[in-house]
């Protein structure tokens, strides 16, 4: 989702580049409602979002793209994420959009591992989340003594356990 959020953001950098000042003005602080989840948006953002939907902009694609590609995280069977996928693979190769390109091309060097999510539903975002308080005890204390201590501080700091028994 990062990568597709920040393809639908190089898209609406590059219009508002091309665009000229009075074409621009509808566009002006709609990023973050391009980027926004639309359940999570407010009466106000929905009725701005219908305004610039009707513009047809490639910046309007590019939302319609995110949007299409998103449908893939409430699929089950793999098959049937698999195809979806592909639909909205070429949907995006053939957008004329070369962030979406570059993309699809990403996604397709690792479309096994996002398939694989389909039947895990597991993600890692509570192993990045750990990794990040790791480094985060060894930055506040610029470094530690011995490996016990390093052991200790992240024990107390990340899961707020007793220390595993030494034996």
């Amino acid at each position: 989702m990062q990568h597709l959020n920040r393809a639908v953001d190089e898209v609406r950098r590059s219009e508002m580049r091309r665009l000229s000042r009075s074409e621009r003005t509808p566009f002006k602080r709609c990023r973050f409602l391009l980027l926004k989840n639309p359940w999570n948006l407010t009466p106000d953002q929905k009725e701005r979002l219908s305004h610039l939907v009707r513009l047809n902009a490639p910046i309007v694609r590019a939302y319609y793209l995110k949007e299409a590609f998103q449908l893939f995280w409430n699929y089950r069977q793999p098959g049937r994420a698999e195809k979806h996928l592909d639909k909205c693979m070429s949907a995006a190769m053939r957008s004329r959009l070369d962030p979406f390109k570059s993309f699809v091309r990403m996604l397709r060097a690792h479309l096994p591992g996002v398939l694989a999510w389909t039947k895990l539903r597991v993600s890692n975002g509570a192993l990045e989340g750990m990794n990040n308080k790791i480094k985060l005890v060894s930055h506040r204390s610029f470094g530690f003594r011995s490996v016990a201590n390093f052991t200790a501080a992240i024990y107390h700091c990340c899961a707020r356990l007793p220390l595993p028994a030494e034996g």
